[in-house]
């Protein structure tokens, strides 16, 4: 299968618009995975987001509790409330992580997706950064959109015609080490096997031995590549039955952390892109009835959360 690495740069200056969306549907057909270079978002800004909710998660559990919230909150996941593993519908463990969680908090009336983000007092500078973070994050999402739309034939904004007044969320990830959480239980994983959701998924991620696996569309486990420029982009659910399977929503997971890294700690940046809530969403072909984007996530989101 393969992960490909594709520079947008081709496409942000306008020498290689065609090429750059020719790649971008080849590489959704056979792996729905992808990795971009050229996006045009600091390398500062992602190191600096990373490091201030770094300063968060080495807190004392009492001092994060008063952020807890659940699934589609803004604050602090704590372990033990998701299991990704059951977005499918099987049981599985919870997963072996804690998640700060930004997203939308403006531009919607439904307050499952539009909700006031909290900004934890004891990180002072936080705010600032992750709403520089989320404003590219959004105008990064939308101009994939629009890569996709050309990828296929069709007016520019196919997708983002639904995009206005978007929901989306950004799960900040971190993934304690071995010494910290102990051996993994029977199906554990720092995230279990799962599908996206949404739209798009742009993930900034830390390379280790415990990371990200990618399964093959014949079943294969593979170690996804990682380059420390690049973003990993991936679709989800909602966005395959939008393009009538043309492009693949493609399991992942996040391996347990690993015996011969004991002491390997990892933060992701993970950015999910959706739809307005009250759009439509009708696949191309016809094959899948017609959906709310927002009806759609919500029973998504419902299915991994504990209790």
């Amino acid at each position: 299968m393969g992960v490909p690495l594709v520079d947008l740069s081709g496409w942000f200056d306008g020498t290689g618009r065609a090429e750059v969306a020719a790649r971008i549907d080849a590489a959704l057909r056979e792996s729905g995975f992808l990795l971009v270079t050229g996006h045009g978002v600091p390398t500062e800004l992602r190191d600096r987001t990373r490091e201030l909710t770094r300063r968060f998660f080495a807190l004392p559990t009492e001092q994060k509790q008063r952020y807890a919230v659940r699934t589609g909150g803004r604050g602090w996941l704590p372990p033990d409330v998701q299991a990704t593993g059951r977005s499918g519908g099987a049981m599985a463990p919870p997963d072996l992580k804690e998640t700060l969680t930004f997203g939308s908090d403006s531009g919607g009336d439904d307050p499952f997706f539009f909700r006031p983000n909290v900004f934890p007092s004891e990180v002072p500078e936080l705010e600032p950064v992750v709403t520089d973070y989320l404003r590219r994050m959004r105008a990064l999402a939308d101009e994939l959109l629009t890569i996709f739309a050309v990828a296929l034939g069709e007016p520019e904004d196919m997708f983002t015609r639904h995009t206005r007044t978007p929901s989306y969320n950004m799960n900040v990830n971190h993934y304690p080490a071995l010494r910290h959480v102990g051996t993994a239980g029977p199906g554990q994983f720092r995230i279990g096997e799962h599908t996206d959701f949404g739209t798009v998924t742009i993930l900034d991620r830390q390379h280790g031995v415990g990371g990200l696996q990618v399964r093959t569309a014949d079943g294969v486990w593979e170690d996804a590549p990682f380059d420390p420029a690049a973003f990993t982009i991936n679709i989800g659910d909602l966005m395959a039955r939008w393009v009538s399977d043309r492009w693949r929503s493609t399991p992942h997971r996040v391996l347990p952390p690993d015996a011969s890294a004991p002491d390997e700690d990892l933060v992701s940046l993970i950015f999910f892109y959706n739809t307005d809530a009250d759009a439509r969403i009708v696949s191309l072909d016809g094959r899948y009835p017609e959906v709310g984007g927002g009806d759609y996530l919500k029973a998504k989101l419902e299915a991994i959360s504990i209790g």
